[in-house]
């Protein structure tokens, strides 16, 4: 279960950047890719377990969906896909870069 260590890192990162002025945090906000590889549920669940005893202990967990998308050479256009390997919506090809889906960050993070 890889989403307990992804939420250990977000801890860190939240603890880091809400530094000693920040007395809760109350909401953060993950955008994460259509191909992250992040299981939404299990992510939820190692959020309660791992924020306990933290500035983020008790805060909102809201998740962002961001589309895959990739660069079809056959049309020259960037594309959204559903699945790594889908052919071009636009012209049908099968030539496609990934060009984002893959990724997991903060977006940002409400505090008192």
């Amino acid at each position: 279960m890889h989403e307990m260590s992804l939420c250990e890192g977000i801890r860190r990162v939240v603890d880091q950047a809400a530094g000693p002025e920040v007395s809760r945090v109350t909401r953060v906000r993950l955008e994460i890719g259509r191909f992250a590889g992040v299981e939404k549920d299990a992510l939820r669940f190692a959020w309660e377990v791992v924020m306990r005893g933290s500035k983020a202990e008790g805060a909102a967990l809201e998740m962002l969906d961001l589309p895959g998308q990739a660069l079809c050479y056959d049309c020259m256009k960037t594309v959204e896909i559903a699945h790594r390997l889908d052919p071009c919506p636009d012209c049908g090809g099968g030539k496609l870069l990934p060009q984002g889906g893959d990724e997991m960050r903060i977006k940002d993070m409400e505090v008192i």
